[in-house]
């Protein structure tokens, strides 16, 4: 049995706390390396055994919060730094607001790991294998309360740092949540190597690697899940429209509709995929024969469109949505968002006043049901989200407890809010990690990047540049079929993750209970 104790007690120095935000921004870093735009396996491992060694020298409860909190507030300020472009250079809000604004998006959200790692530093049980599933249950407990409550944002999750690593076997069992908790204790575990059985660092970093590689043997093949459900052929437009100009009459929107009606028109493909808003205006809004004259290019024939565009009317609320048009249909097919951004599609009671100090032209928007039908075609089913909707598996998941599940995964979205940062390439982590959990293809169409088709094994197999205009011409395979954690999230939710957490913070709190040296 490895024994708990790790090191000397930290005191209330600098260096601790400069140790947990230099770990902080490693894991944020992880997510999507500046210098390769891919993420890092083995560096956001590195990262966290730092914070889960430093954790577990802290003196007291009170410095296990604070320590977290700094490792927290600084993981998640470098991963979503991004969202000071939105609002601030298209927002037009004050520059130092705009920081705050940010700074005070990442300290609150890292209140919730605060207090998870402060009931870790309470409750830590008097063996390594102990510490290593209490923090792993902890962590995943904090990962939910950030991705669920308060509308959720858990934009940054470890998991998505390992699409590519031994730990993506297990995608397909336990999801992204499944992986972090599994993540988390694996770097608690490495953590306590070193001073327990008197290696150098150099076999640290051999665990590293190794580690992972042997629980990704204990993990089955789950090839047997999913089927092919046939091919279909699609055509995704990147229109590159200048976010400062998209919502422009003089500009941005009279290009807009000029190409991507062009294309629309004429793209040659089984569905032809048009990005989030890339037709900017209401049907009523546009120019009187545009939109009877795209309706008619795909009222006969062999093509379909999928188009983002905004829809409804002053009375009845307005949505952002995906409109299907099909030959001979009798109805426009629809999906309404349903995930909403806070602040840029729907407003928080209370925070009126901070959206008026901005630019933006959106505003409260209504929300789409959960379970909308997915757009069917050539013998596939094509399940639109949009944004980062992709970024929340278990509402996706609930597509599949319907009779005609969706075979293929459409995103459309406009990441040009956030310039040239790291916000494109960690949204299409996202996107990969759901082809993973499901097994279904992913196919992304953006206003400028990143546009790419993915398969049903998480791999990128197209894609256009970034910032350049133009199409992408793939043929997907779409699948059938459900894989163990579509399966369970789709019926339960994430309750299971939950239960697991409470059921081992239950078991540690028993056992505190039972300690002697307990007061």
């Amino acid at each position: 049995m490895l024994k708990p104790e790790v090191g000397p007690p930290l005191s209330y120095t600098s260096w601790a706390y400069a140790g947990c935000a230099v770990a902080g921004v490693l894991q944020a870093l992880s997510l999507a390396l500046p210098w390769t735009e891919q993420p890092s396996a083995l560096l956001q491992i590195v990262s966290l055994v730092l914070f889960a060694s430093l954790l577990d020298r802290a003196r007291h409860l009170r410095q296990a919060a604070s320590l977290t909190w700094t490792f927290a507030t600084a993981w998640l300020c470098v991963t979503f730094w991004w969202l000071f472009t939105a609002l601030h250079t298209y927002g037009s809000l004050p520059a130092l607001l705009a920081v705050l604004a940010v700074l005070s998006l990442a300290a609150a959200l890292s209140l919730y790991h605060a207090a998870a790692m402060a009931l870790y530093h309470w409750l830590k049980p008097g063996s390594g294998w102990g510490r290593a599933c209490l923090f792993g249950a902890l962590w995943i407990a904090a990962e939910l309360a950030r991705s669920l409550w308060f509308t959720g944002f858990g934009w940054g999750g470890v998991a998505y740092a390992h699409i590519e690593g031994v730990m993506s076997a297990w995608a397909p069992w336990v999801g992204a949540h499944g992986m972090a908790a599994l993540i988390a204790a694996l770097a608690m575990g490495l953590a306590h190597l070193r001073p327990h059985l008197g290696i150098s660092g150099v076999h640290v970093l051999i665990a590293v690697c190794v580690l992972p590689w042997a629980a990704k043997q204990l993990v089955p093949e789950s090839a047997a899940w999913t089927r092919s459900s046939g091919t279909i052929s699609l055509l995704l437009l990147q229109g590159n429209i200048a976010q400062n100009e998209k919502f422009e009459q003089g500009t941005g929107v009279p290009e807009a509709l000029s190409w991507y009606g062009d294309m629309l028109k004429n793209g040659q493909a089984d569905v032809v995929v048009a990005p989030e808003t890339a037709l900017p205006l209401l049907p009523e809004q546009l120019p009187p024969a545009y939109w009877p004259a795209l309706r008619e290019s795909f009222a006969t024939g062999e093509r379909a469109a999928m188009i983002g565009m905004p829809q409804g009317s002053f009375l009845e609320g307005y949505t952002n949505s995906v409109i299907g048009l099909l030959p001979a249909q009798k109805d426009i097919w629809r999906y309404d968002k349903h995930h909403l951004v806070p602040f840029g599609e729907f407003i928080p009671p209370l925070f009126r006043w901070f959206t008026e100090l901005m630019n933006i032209p959106l505003g409260d928007f209504n929300r789409g049901a959960i379970n909308q039908p997915s757009l069917a075609w050539k013998g596939q089913r094509l399940a639109a989200n949009i944004c980062f909707e992709d970024l929340f598996g278990e509402e996706l998941a609930r597509r599949f407890l319907v009779k005609q599940p969706p075979t293929v995964f459409v995103n459309v979205s406009n990441m040009a809010w956030f310039g040239r940062s790291q916000a494109p390439d960690q949204h299409l982590a996202i996107s990969r990690l759901r082809a993973l959990e499901f097994e279904r293809p992913f196919v992304r169409a953006t206003n400028t990047g990143m546009t790419a088709a993915i398969n049903h094994h998480g791999l990128v197999h197209a894609q256009l540049p970034r910032f350049e205009r133009g199409s992408l011409a793939v043929v997907v395979e779409g699948r059938e079929g459900l894989t163990p954690y579509a399966s369970w999230v789709a019926r339960a939710g994430l309750w299971p993750c939950w239960l697991l957490a409470i059921a081992v913070v239950g078991l540690a709190w028993r056992a505190r209970r039972e300690r002697p040296e307990a007061p």
